[in-house]
């Protein structure tokens, strides 16, 4: 799964990023919690404005209860390490990718479950680049969060073949692709669990 991610992805985690990661231990996992809950309200949101599509409601009400899962687990590990939940401001990943989606049904639809698809396989791919790097508490549970932002990102994109054209869905995969890239790859000024290589 992790070499499919791997060329669904236009490129890896720069090594500049981990090393900003684990100098910043505190803001990651304060991030990691806010992209959990995030991810979570996204899911539901996509259940209210498509409640007649009923695989992906059923699909996003798992995912929905799974991130709260994973926004409680982080909050448990952010108390034993003595983490305050302290108030962060967004980063440019989330917002830049919207920027790809387009307007109108049914792509806006579609458009907006591949970058679902492109923000669960970077968050499997930087969980990956950082496990290695870890203490054995925080390694653990973020390797074992790896399958499960694998599975995600498998079924975003399942769910926008099902709703959508594949040459068209192949269009918006590359346009997207060269966008999360450049976002992942420039420089960054603020640090985040998707910020870019820091500046």
């Amino acid at each position: 799964m992790l070499s499919e991610i791997h060329a669904f992805l236009g490129c890896r985690t720069p090594q500049a990023w981990v090393h900003a990661a684990l100098a910043n231990v505190a803001t990651l996992l304060i991030d990691h919690k806010n992209c959990e809950y995030k991810a979570a309200a996204t899911a539901m949101s996509l259940i209210a404005k498509y409640n007649s599509h009923l695989d992906l409601v059923n699909m996003m009400s798992r995912l929905a209860r799974e991130e709260l899962v994973h926004h409680e687990q982080v909050l448990r590990l952010m108390k034993r390490r003595k983490v305050e939940p302290l108030p962060l401001s967004a980063g440019r990943y989330a917002s830049g990718l919207r920027k790809c989606v387009r307007a109108h049904e049914p792509v806006k639809l579609v458009d907006t479950l591949v970058v679902g698809a492109f923000i669960e396989a970077r968050s499997c791919e930087r969980f990956e680049a950082l496990v290695p790097h870890l203490d054995e508490d925080l390694g653990t549970f973020y390797h074992g969060l790896l399958k499960s932002e694998a599975r995600h990102y498998q079924g975003y994109l399942k769910l926008a073949h099902q709703y959508g054209d594949a040459t068209d869905i192949a269009r918006t995969i590359e346009r997207v692709r060269s966008a999360e890239a450049q976002l992942i790859e420039t420089p960054d000024t603020e640090f985040r669990f998707h910020s870019g290589t820091p500046s």
